[in-house]
Protein backbone atom coordinates (compact mmCIF):
# COMPACT_ATOMS: atom_id res chain seq x y z
CA UNK A 1 0.00 0.00 0.00
CA UNK A 2 0.94 3.32 -0.52
CA UNK A 3 -0.12 6.66 0.58
CA UNK A 4 -0.43 10.12 -1.18
CA UNK A 5 0.01 13.08 0.13
CA UNK A 6 0.06 16.36 -1.84
CA UNK A 7 1.90 18.79 0.50
CA UNK A 8 1.85 22.39 -0.82
CA UNK A 9 -0.33 21.78 -3.42
CA UNK A 10 -3.30 20.77 -1.53
CA UNK A 11 -4.45 21.63 1.31
CA UNK A 12 -3.52 19.91 4.45
CA UNK A 13 -6.14 17.39 5.51
CA UNK A 14 -8.03 18.91 8.79
CA UNK A 15 -8.65 15.20 9.70
CA UNK A 16 -6.85 12.18 10.43
CA UNK A 17 -6.34 10.94 6.23
CA UNK A 18 -4.69 11.06 3.35
CA UNK A 19 -5.20 12.46 -0.45
CA UNK A 20 -4.91 9.52 -1.74
CA UNK A 21 -4.14 5.54 -1.19
CA UNK A 22 -3.00 3.27 -3.71
CA UNK A 23 -3.72 -0.40 -2.48
CA UNK A 24 -4.31 -3.56 -5.04
CA UNK A 25 -4.15 -1.82 -8.56
CA UNK A 26 -6.30 0.90 -7.56
CA UNK A 27 -5.91 4.44 -6.40
CA UNK A 28 -8.73 5.51 -3.63
CA UNK A 29 -9.10 9.56 -3.78
CA UNK A 30 -10.14 11.00 -0.39
CA UNK A 31 -13.61 13.50 -0.69
CA UNK A 32 -12.11 16.59 -2.18
CA UNK A 33 -13.58 20.16 -1.12
CA UNK A 34 -13.72 22.92 -2.85
CA UNK A 35 -10.34 24.39 -1.24
CA UNK A 36 -7.26 25.63 -2.44
CA UNK A 37 -3.66 24.50 -1.60
CA UNK A 38 -3.67 27.34 1.93
CA UNK A 39 -7.10 25.52 2.81
CA UNK A 40 -9.09 28.73 1.55
CA UNK A 41 -12.84 28.24 0.22
CA UNK A 42 -12.81 28.78 -3.70
CA UNK A 43 -16.26 29.95 -5.04
CA UNK A 44 -18.36 30.92 -2.37
CA UNK A 45 -21.76 30.49 -3.54
CA UNK A 46 -20.55 29.32 -6.82
CA UNK A 47 -21.14 25.38 -7.05
CA UNK A 48 -19.73 25.44 -10.82
CA UNK A 49 -16.09 27.02 -9.29
CA UNK A 50 -16.02 25.05 -6.59
CA UNK A 51 -16.73 21.21 -8.85
CA UNK A 52 -13.87 22.75 -10.97
CA UNK A 53 -11.80 23.36 -7.90
CA UNK A 54 -13.14 19.77 -6.50
CA UNK A 55 -12.06 18.08 -9.98
CA UNK A 56 -8.57 20.39 -10.05
CA UNK A 57 -7.79 18.40 -6.57
CA UNK A 58 -9.05 14.90 -7.62
CA UNK A 59 -6.67 15.71 -10.93
CA UNK A 60 -3.91 16.12 -8.86
CA UNK A 61 -4.19 12.87 -6.92
CA UNK A 62 -4.44 11.24 -9.78
CA UNK A 63 -1.65 12.80 -11.89
CA UNK A 64 0.48 11.92 -8.69
CA UNK A 65 -0.53 7.78 -9.30
CA UNK A 66 0.18 8.21 -12.92
CA UNK A 67 -3.54 8.11 -13.50
CA UNK A 68 -6.09 10.07 -15.53
CA UNK A 69 -9.77 11.07 -15.27
CA UNK A 70 -10.33 7.68 -18.09
CA UNK A 71 -8.85 5.63 -15.48
CA UNK A 72 -11.86 6.53 -12.71
CA UNK A 73 -13.88 3.49 -11.95
CA UNK A 74 -16.67 5.22 -10.00
CA UNK A 75 -16.97 8.95 -7.73
CA UNK A 76 -19.16 9.70 -4.71
CA UNK A 77 -20.39 13.23 -5.43
CA UNK A 78 -21.98 15.31 -2.19
CA UNK A 79 -24.10 18.01 -3.00
CA UNK A 80 -25.46 20.53 -0.16
CA UNK A 81 -28.47 20.58 -2.56
CA UNK A 82 -29.59 18.35 -5.05
CA UNK A 83 -30.86 21.11 -7.12
CA UNK A 84 -27.26 21.87 -8.59
CA UNK A 85 -26.68 18.27 -9.67
CA UNK A 86 -26.89 19.81 -13.33
CA UNK A 87 -24.29 22.83 -12.51
CA UNK A 88 -22.08 19.81 -11.29
CA UNK A 89 -22.55 17.76 -14.36
CA UNK A 90 -21.88 20.25 -16.70
CA UNK A 91 -18.21 20.72 -14.65
CA UNK A 92 -17.75 17.09 -14.67
CA UNK A 93 -18.84 16.52 -18.47
CA UNK A 94 -15.93 18.40 -19.32
CA UNK A 95 -13.47 16.92 -16.69
CA UNK A 96 -14.23 13.05 -17.98
CA UNK A 97 -15.22 13.89 -21.27
CA UNK A 98 -16.14 10.68 -22.44
CA UNK A 99 -15.31 8.42 -19.35
CA UNK A 100 -18.06 7.71 -17.77
CA UNK A 101 -17.60 6.17 -14.05
CA UNK A 102 -20.12 4.49 -12.06
CA UNK A 103 -20.94 7.70 -9.87
CA UNK A 104 -23.33 7.80 -6.35
CA UNK A 105 -25.04 11.60 -5.77
CA UNK A 106 -26.20 11.78 -2.76
CA UNK A 107 -27.90 15.43 -0.64
CA UNK A 108 -26.02 16.04 3.00
CA UNK A 109 -26.62 18.70 4.91
CA UNK A 110 -23.78 19.33 5.50
CA UNK A 111 -19.86 18.94 4.47
CA UNK A 112 -16.41 19.18 6.23
CA UNK A 113 -16.21 23.16 5.47
CA UNK A 114 -19.16 25.36 6.18
CA UNK A 115 -19.17 27.21 3.04
CA UNK A 116 -18.21 23.63 0.46
CA UNK A 117 -21.24 22.77 -1.61
CA UNK A 118 -19.83 19.60 -3.15
CA UNK A 119 -17.49 17.28 -2.43
CA UNK A 120 -16.10 13.99 -4.75
CA UNK A 121 -13.87 11.16 -4.00
CA UNK A 122 -12.88 8.76 -6.67
CA UNK A 123 -12.13 5.03 -7.25
CA UNK A 124 -9.56 4.91 -10.14
CA UNK A 125 -7.73 1.70 -11.88
CA UNK A 126 -4.30 1.48 -12.14
CA UNK A 127 -4.24 -0.98 -14.67
CA UNK A 128 -3.18 1.50 -17.36
CA UNK A 129 -0.30 2.68 -15.78
CA UNK A 130 0.93 -0.36 -14.22
CA UNK A 131 0.76 -1.84 -17.87
CA UNK A 132 2.63 0.67 -19.55
CA UNK A 133 5.46 0.13 -16.75
CA UNK A 134 5.69 -3.01 -17.62
CA UNK A 135 6.28 -2.69 -21.25
CA UNK A 136 8.92 0.31 -20.58
CA UNK A 137 11.02 -2.23 -18.21
CA UNK A 138 9.82 -5.22 -20.22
Amino acid sequence: MKRIRLAGQLAEPISHYTDGVEAAGFLYVSGMLPVDAAGELVGPGDVIRQSEQVLDNVGAVLNAAGATFDDVARVGVYVRRMADRELINTVRRRYFGDARPASTLVEVSALAHPGALVEIEAVASLSRRDEALSHRDG
